[in-house]
């Protein structure tokens, strides 16, 4: 069954944040990736931060998050903070709202739909109203 969640990007303080967020909530991480797990082309003093974390929150929602890479030309500011992340059912459902999402937004802030190394069929996009989706669909 699809979900929605809600995907943060930080400065390098995804893990302090997320400890923060699990005392509040009174819940635990349920996945933690770091750069090292996916062997990602990163330099070392980034090897250990946040990949993806999961948390979930209240009344089923999942809260995600990320840090940003300063060596990828990352730069964390208001507007790329948060994204809205849809979960879908099928490939096709994704296509969909990746379609649906990206028509009249900013091309330049968009990757397309692909299959990824940790399994997903994956894109984002940032739509005509400046709001950040990202569109993922995992076959079971």
């Amino acid at each position: 069954m699809g979900r929605v969640c809600t995907y943060l990007n930080f400065a390098g303080n995804t893990e302090e944040a997320f400890t923060r967020y699990s005392e509040i909530f009174s819940t635990s991480v349920t996945s933690l990736m770091r750069f090292s797990d996916m062997g990602a082309p990163v330099p070392e003093h980034e090897q250990s931060l946040v990949m993806n974390i999961q948390l979930p929150i209240f009344a089923g929602h999942m809260l995600m998050g990320t840090d940003m890479l300063a060596s990828m030309g990352h730069e964390l500011r208001l507007g790329n903070n948060t994204t809205i992340v849809l979960e879908t059912d099928t490939r096709e459902q994704a296509d969909h709202f990746f379609t649906e999402l990206r028509r009249g937004g900013d091309e330049t802030q968009q990757q397309g739909m692909a299959d990824m190394p940790w399994g997903a069929y994956w894109g984002t996009c940032l739509d005509q109203y400046g709001v950040r989706w990202m569109i993922s669909h995992t076959a079971e």
